[in-house]
């Protein structure tokens, strides 16, 4: 039976310098979204992504445009190779820009304007924490949120995994759950460096500016679903991704459920295209039988098309 493949993107904490050099360095597919890339944004996003240095790489003004551009290169280096058509898309948090490009709703230049529009509205809103939760026991995360709101605001920014969650909120709140859950058994509780509480309703503002640059953008219906953070549901059309694009800043993102949608769709078969693993961790931990290639540089690009046409012949 022919395999049903999802596309899927990572988000912030995923690079690292050094990414996408061997793919511009193999791929004139590649190397042309970068250069389209440095040219479009007016900063040297190939420098950034190359050659760092760390402490630029990770400022949220220049994460969220250098994730994108790598992704984006990836796919476009796969494609060049090996013809495929996902059946749905998805990314985590600023993946999704590259999920929607991938499905045809935006063009190169759109978006990564669209996201370096709102790489700078969030990396300006500061204040506030978030904190990684491994392995809380059922239902002590709703009991620990619960508690620690008498102190501040605190919500859920990310459902990554059945075993790890993202809190956000007031810094003295975010504290409070999670010393909380720490007593209820949770196994770790990781305070993330972030300049921001994403995802969080600090981030509301952000979100209220970004609607009004995303009503001007020239966006189509999407060519194969993109599956949304905020809701976890199938996307097609050009004003639910305008509507959902400024939500998804403060809303929380809904990716253990995402996967679980599209497995629930039919998908059994996963490409993360991007820096890092992250994404095909976090499958693992969602449902173990799907199977979750990653393509991140020139190698894993060779093994993932080289498995993917025998499995193709295989059919």
């Amino acid at each position: 039976m022919a395999k049903k493949i999802a596309f899927l993107f990572p988000g912030q904490g995923s690079q690292s310098v050094g990414m996408g050099k061997d793919l511009y360095d193999n791929f004139d597919a590649a190397k042309n979204v970068f250069d389209s890339a440095d040219k479009v944004l007016g900063k040297s996003i190939t420098t950034l992504c190359f050659e760092g240095p760390e402490e630029n790489l990770k400022q949220t003004v220049n994460t969220q445009p250098c994730i994108v551009t790598m992704s984006i290169a990836a796919l476009e280096a796969l494609k060049s190779q090996l013809d495929i058509t996902p059946a749905c898309t998805a990314g985590h948090s600023l993946g999704e820009y590259c999920a929607m490009y991938c499905s045809g709703v935006m063009n190169l230049e759109t978006t990564l304007k669209a996201i370096q529009k709102r790489a700078d509205l969030m990396g300006a809103t500061k204040g506030g924490a978030m904190a990684a939760i491994l392995n809380a026991p059922e239902g002590s995360l709703e009991k620990a949120l619960k508690e620690a709101s008498s102190v501040g605001y605190v919500d859920v920014a990310n459902y990554n995994s059945p075993a790890q969650v993202v809190i956000t909120g007031d810094e003295v709140a975010v504290k409070k759950a999670g010393e909380l859950l720490s007593e209820a058994g949770a196994r770790r509780v990781v305070p993330l460096a972030v300049s921001g509480a994403f995802h969080s309703k600090f981030m509301e503002p952000a979100g209220k500016e970004f609607s009004s640059f995303v009503s001007e953008l020239d966006m189509n219906n999407a060519e194969t679903p993109v599956f949304t953070n905020v809701d976890a549901q199938a996307t097609v059309l050009a004003a639910e991704f305008k509507n959902k694009m400024p939500k998804q800043i403060y809303s929380s993102v809904h990716w253990t459920q995402t996967i679980e949608n599209m497995i629930n769709n039919g998908v059994d078969t996963f490409i993360e295209i991007g820096p890092g693993k992250v994404l095909a961790g976090l499958n693992r931990k969602i449902n173990s039988d799907v199977k979750t290639y990653n393509i991140f540089d020139k190698d894993s690009l060779e093994a993932t098309v080289n498995a993917l046409k025998e499995e193709m012949a295989a059919v």
